[in-house]
């Protein structure tokens, strides 16, 4: 496929979402980002940074569209992660292909479930690709369900928060975050762990 071709696909499909978000409002949201975290190649790289736009725009309420944004993730990574659980690794990269999702990136998940535990459910939220896909091993990993739904939500939450905010603060502009999203997974992933950090270390100064 040329270059040229690649991007025409590339814009129609994101015309496609954003045309979806802006018609059918916040069940839209939800849709599309309940997709994403059920394994589906739905960027929210696209869907919350337009929402965030329209809230600019006053269309949108900013924090519903966090919290939409949010349990939509949630939803969706009930589902990947019931697909883990009752369906196994087999069944999953049997048909994985049907969504994309290629045995090396599974790989990649499970690796990073196993080296950080329930912890990973939480940080994964901020992370390219991985965060898609680590419902799957946390469900074959049999991760007790309520830990799971509670790292799950909160870990939606600051990648949410940061996409709908670029985009209310980038207005029409907010397209530029496609070009820099691996940065940002990584700004958040960052400025997470530090706020973490710094919790634990006031509190134990305290004790």
């Amino acid at each position: 496929m040329a270059f040229a071709e690649l991007n025409a696909l590339i814009l129609f499909f994101v015309n496609f979402l954003t045309d979806l978000v802006a018609a059918i409002g916040y069940p839209g949201i939800f849709v599309l980002m309940a997709m994403e975290s059920a394994t589906l190649p739905v960027p929210s790289e696209v869907v919350v940074p337009f929402a965030g736009y329209l809230a600019l725009q006053g269309v949108f309420d900013f924090w519903a569209v966090v919290i939409v944004s949010s349990l939509a993730n949630l939803a969706g990574s009930l589902v990947a992660y019931a697909v883990g659980f009752y369906l196994g690794r087999g069944f999953i990269l049997k048909y994985g292909k049907y969504v994309l999702l290629k045995e090396r990136v599974l790989a990649i998940a499970e690796e990073w479930f196993k080296k950080y535990g329930d912890r990973a459910v939480f940080f994964s939220r901020m992370l390219p690709v991985i965060r898609t896909f680590i419902s799957l091993p946390a469900g074959v990993g049999k991760m007790h369900l309520p830990k799971f739904i509670f790292y799950t939500f909160i870990g939606s939450l600051p990648w949410n928060f940061t996409l709908a905010y670029l985009g209310f603060w980038l207005g029409d502009k907010w397209m530029v975050i496609l070009d820099y999203s691996h940065w940002i997974s990584f700004a958040v992933v960052v400025a997470v762990a530090t706020i973490i950090i710094l919790h634990f270390v006031r509190k134990r100064k305290s004790l």
